[in-house]
């Protein structure tokens, strides 16, 4: 850390929710795309580092019941300092950072110092945390009103703010956080102030992600249910006849990947669609990209192909990514989509294809099965329809690290074929969510790759499978370049799609 320089920046309070990175609000999500340095806490989703621009600083200071990385006044003179070297520095809490996060006296400390800030609140797992297992914290003709407490005070007060028996005689909901440490102590106190042992309550930890768990029993009776459970920080506690309606109001239980944990290996652009179609079904998704999309190895070659692409009998897709960038080039050069001419288009997978469908541009080759043989299958069953292939000009978009298959076999039905690689992939050395770790320490239930280069690349990181992880794959491929390395896939997707491939770990994960 540099001593303070003038002031220019701005920094952002802002709530993260809490954990589910979907909760995030769009205002918090538009700051942490701009912002050069973050400081966050250790309640912080590591998924939402993804949403980072490269280069931004990041500083732990990792709060925690009994473990704190930094003093809470060296915290707010961090701050200060960052204000003075960055334009714009997040401080991302867990929650609100105005409910237990202290928000308010680091919001003081940049005011005292003359140092600009904003306020972005954040979903708190006071109210979240219940929601998340079913429980609301109102409900009309159960309670009007709810009581939110900290069951976690300052090691240095000499008696406590608390008023126990106020708690304990309050109407409506009552909800704890940060007590998991002193939770058998505070239900006791509790019930010594008048608090009915037999009033419904439940832990819920962590709430609203899906690594949550929790449990359902009486205030009396709650500590030893979370010692059965093996339930321990960060977690919310609920007290309240409310807790009575998790049963009919619990919907995340029920869905169909539940408690399942699983690896996605695509790159961190393309895993969006796979982690968001599984987290809606209940998954714990780990996001661990094993390859990441470069530039091509000569970028003259590939700038000329796509200048000379208009003047094309056929232009061959191989992948969504070769689309992307493709037209990326195409739109630095042309202006309008109608001067890529007269060409037929081909396709292999119905996600390439739909990535042309977004330029307005539906392909007259596309095999059922998106691997490069059954193309050129296709190509010999269409060949009386376009007059077969022979002395056609043909345009091959892919990666540097494609099969020969395309090219090698439309060579042999002489067709004139030249090669435009658009991208090439490489591995991911950054581990910017944390997966890895996770996979280490937590194992998985469930991994899966989307491509050849992903099983390579995630054999070159040397992270053993973890003991009774299955594997599925997206494709016969896939399912080949495994087995080079002795692995058998325990299932295969049907179809080379993503929602294909989604519906084979369901069935795989319903299996016994």
């Amino acid at each position: 850390m540099c001593a303070a320089e003038p002031k220019k920046g701005k920094v952002y309070l802002i709530g993260a929710g809490p954990g589910d990175p979907g909760l995030m609000t769009l205002r918090g999500k538009e700051l942490l795309e701009q912002a050069d340095c973050l400081v966050y806490d250790a309640l912080v989703a590591p998924a939402l580092f993804a949403w980072l621009k490269p280069g931004c600083e990041r500083i732990f200071v990792g709060k925690r019941a009994g473990n704190h990385a930094m003093p809470q006044e060296e915290m707010n003179r961090l701050l200060v300092e960052c204000a003075s070297r960055y334009d714009c520095t997040v401080r991302l809490k867990g929650g609100d950072p105005y409910v237990f996060g202290r928000g308010g006296e680091e919001g003081m400390a940049l005011r005292e110092a003359g140092v600009p800030f904003e306020v972005v609140p954040g979903i708190s797992s006071a109210i979240a945390g219940p929601a998340a297992a079913g429980i609301p914290v109102t409900h009309r003709g159960i309670c009007t009103q709810f009581t939110v407490f900290t069951g976690h005070e300052g090691k240095g007060k000499t008696e406590s703010q608390l008023d126990i028996r106020g708690i304990a005689a309050a109407n409506g909901t009552k909800i704890m956080l940060m007590g998991m440490s002193s939770l058998r102590e505070t239900m006791t106190a509790l019930i010594e102030a008048g608090q009915a042992g037999s009033t419904p309550a439940a832990a819920v930890q962590w709430a609203a992600t899906a690594r949550q768990k929790y449990v359902c029993a009486t205030v009396a009776s709650l500590a030893d249910a979370v010692d059965a459970a093996g339930l321990g920080a960060p977690a919310v506690v609920v007290i309240g006849e409310v807790v009575n309606l998790s049963p009919v109001l619990d919907w995340r239980s029920s869905l169909p990947l539940a408690g399942k944990r699983i690896v996605v290996t695509r790159t961190r652009e393309q895993a969006g669609e796979l982690s968001h179609r599984l987290a809606a079904m209940g998954a714990d998704v780990m996001e661990l990209p094993t390859i990441r999309i470069a530039p091509p190895s000569d970028k003259r070659d590939f700038a000329e192909a796509v200048v000379d692409s208009p003047h094309y009998d056929w232009l061959i897709f191989s992948s969504p990514n070769g689309v992307k960038k493709f037209f990326q080039a195409f739109f630095a050069v042309y202006e309008d989509i109608r001067e890529l001419g007269g060409a037929r288009l081909a396709a292999i997978g119905a996600g390439t294809a739909a990535e042309l469908k977004k330029f307005g541009l539906m392909v007259d080759v596309m095999p059922k099965k998106a691997v490069a043989e059954e193309l050129i299958a296709e190509f010999d069953r269409k060949a009386d329809e376009f007059g077969g292939v022979a002395h056609c000009t043909m345009l091959w978009v892919h990666s540097e690290q494609s099969r020969r298959v395309i090219h090698d076999e439309l060579m042999k039905r002489h067709a004139i074929v030249d090669e435009c690689i658009a991208y090439s992939t490489v591995p991911e050395t950054e581990d910017l969510s944390g997966s890895r770790k996770r996979l280490l320490e937590e194992g998985a239930d469930i991994i899966t790759f989307t491509s050849s280069g992903t099983v390579r690349h995630f054999m070159d990181l040397q992270i053993p499978l973890p003991e009774s992880c299955r594997i599925v794959s997206i494709g016969p491929v896939t399912s080949a370049t495994l087995a080079e390395y002795g692995l058998k896939p325990d299932m295969e997707a049907p179809l080379h799609t993503i929602p294909s491939l989604v519906e084979t770990i369901i069935k795989l994960a319903a299996a016994k």
